[in-house]
């Protein structure tokens, strides 16, 4: 595969920040369709396919790193130096390694629900029987490694310099208590709690952009 095909949409005004939004585990920029067009109003926009998830490609090669390497990559492509990235689930974790592994390419992260780097009990599951918008393989890699993510993760939440926003679902099956820790330990980290499950920006447009309007307002993004 050649990571500079990821899809991606842009919107928003061009020279404003750009933010790039990046979707959950078995999902697609289509899940961002409520809360972009508020994220757009200050914003240089980017809505990603990350690999293995819709109009991108499905190579059946699938890990965290591989999809921040992707990420990268359409940085480059979009000759983008340094982003705020907004990521849920997923793509929260795509974001803070991201933040680790380039930090100067990274003006700040907004983790949503994002999948400590603590062993987690889950399970792959029976495939579904209807045609899927992703690679089946994406899902047992990536379950692979929130059973077993690497221990060196959650240390180097710690040399993460760019701003952080930790943003909860308060109902969330997610323990919140990690959650707080993971923003605790990063220099520049706050954790929000929303009166959400899992996915707070789908249930909770208008608080999730204002929280992330918030965010880049307090930082002079």
């Amino acid at each position: 595969m050649s990571v500079s095909e990821l899809w991606y949409q842009s919107s928003g005004t061009l020279g404003a920040t750009p933010v790039l939004l990046l979707h959950g585990l078995t999902g697609d920029a289509t899940t961002w369709q409520e809360v972009a067009p508020l994220l757009a109003e200050r914003a240089w926009l980017h809505t990603v396919d990350l690999r293995g998830h819709g109009a991108s490609p499905w190579p059946g090669e699938y890990s965290f790193e591989l999809m921040r390497d992707d990420v990268v990559a359409l940085l480059d492509r979009l000759e983008l130096d340094r982003v705020v990235l907004v990521g849920h689930s997923l793509g929260g974790v795509v974001s803070y390694l991201l933040a680790q592994a380039h930090p100067e390419r990274v003006a700040g992260i907004v983790l949503e629900e994002p999948p400590p780097p603590r062993p987690l009990e889950r399970t792959v599951g029976p495939r579904p029987d209807a045609p899927l918008s992703y690679d089946w393989d994406v899902r047992p890699a990536i379950v692979g490694q929130l059973v077993a993510p690497d221990p060196r993760w959650w240390a180097a939440l710690a040399d993460i310099t760019a701003p952080a926003l930790v943003v909860g679902g308060a109902h969330s099956h997610l323990p919140q208590d990690q959650l707080a820790e993971m923003a605790a330990l990063m220099p520049r980290g706050r954790y929000l709690a929303l009166d959400a499950d899992h996915g707070v920006h789908a249930a909770l447009p208008a608080e999730f952009a204002a929280a992330v309007h918030g965010f880049l307002d307090e930082h002079g993004l």
